[in-house]
């Protein structure tokens, strides 16, 4: 039996972690494992209201509350850090809060751990329930992201993390702004399971157009020199083609890969190994649930 501790990003929505509470209660009843939560609370506002209800199936609930937010990805960075520290565990499941990571497919994760040990397991998105404005702007997200770096980010959160991938996460500074291309980046043997993207419990998506963007600068940021050297090679080659026709909007291609550059390093410049190393220091108390 696996102890496997299921990591969960909060900022005020507790309405949407209590459903969560208990539907993960539901769905690990039968699989064999010792299953645990652990809830990182990023500096709430509003006022922490999980039910005390009797989650059987799930041996401890905890919530780590930081003194300041920091954001989603380091939240997930600073959870990673204690569990690793503070905790027994072999396995992570990082999910978010407000069921678009959909608790039904956590037995998924556990087949797979059956058949593939100490491997990492990243469920792969294959449909999505937003609207159409947004499925389009996450395609250009994952199209830029493919074109500019050369990765093939498929993988959210929603993932099971053995303890040697953990170790390599909490030690890699991108960890910090990225958890999807820091895992890109560390873990190159990945075993993907179908992943559908749940309907939200309660209000709207927190993932604004804005929010995408810097998401999607933040995964190009942590393959930046991939970035560069594409970039290069495209200018080159585009600037010999249009050599007898340069104007101001032929150049438009050219402005718009500088400034790809220029905010690809920017947002690289968000990663810090200090700051995941102290991360740890940022938690005001711990509070046990069950």
């Amino acid at each position: 039996m696996k102890k496997i501790i299921i990591l969960i990003p909060v900022y005020n929505d507790w309405q949407s972690t209590s459903k969560l509470l208990e539907d993960i209660n539901l769905n690990v009843k039968g699989l064999n494992q010792e299953f645990s939560v652990i809830i990182v609370n990023d500096a709430s506002t509003d006022e922490q209201s999980i039910n005390s209800m009797n989650f059987e199936n799930l041996s401890s609930i905890k919530i780590i509350n930081m003194k300041e937010n920091r954001g989603h990805a380091r939240c997930i960075a600073s959870g990673l850090k204690h569990i690793h520290e503070k905790e027994q565990y072999d396995y992570i499941i990082p999910m978010d809060g407000d069921g678009e990571d959909r608790p039904e497919e956590i037995k998924n994760f556990v087949e797979n751990i059956n058949f593939n040990p100490n491997k990492t397991i990243v469920g792969e998105r294959v449909k999505r329930t937003e609207k159409l404005i947004f499925k389009i702007c996450y395609k250009i997200h994952k199209a830029l992201t493919f074109l500019s770096t050369g990765q093939s980010i498929k993988f959210g959160n929603y993932t099971c993390l053995p303890k040697s991938t953990v170790e390599k996460m909490i030690n890699e500074k991108a960890t910090w702004s990225s958890f999807s291309g820091a895992l890109q980046k560390v873990e190159k043997d990945k075993v993907e399971v179908p992943s559908e993207r749940g309907v939200r419990y309660f209000g709207p998506s927190k993932m604004s157009f804005l929010n995408l963007i810097k998401h999607s600068l933040s995964i190009i940021g942590v393959f930046k020199f991939n970035v560069l050297i594409r970039s290069v090679l495209f200018l080159v080659v585009y600037l010999f083609l249009i050599s007898e026709n340069i104007s101001n909007v032929t150049l438009i291609p050219f402005y718009l890969v500088i400034l790809l550059n220029i905010l690809t390093f920017y947002f690289s410049n968000r990663e810090s190994i200090e700051a995941l190393n102290y991360s740890l220091d940022n938690i005001s108390a711990v509070d046990q649930i069950k």
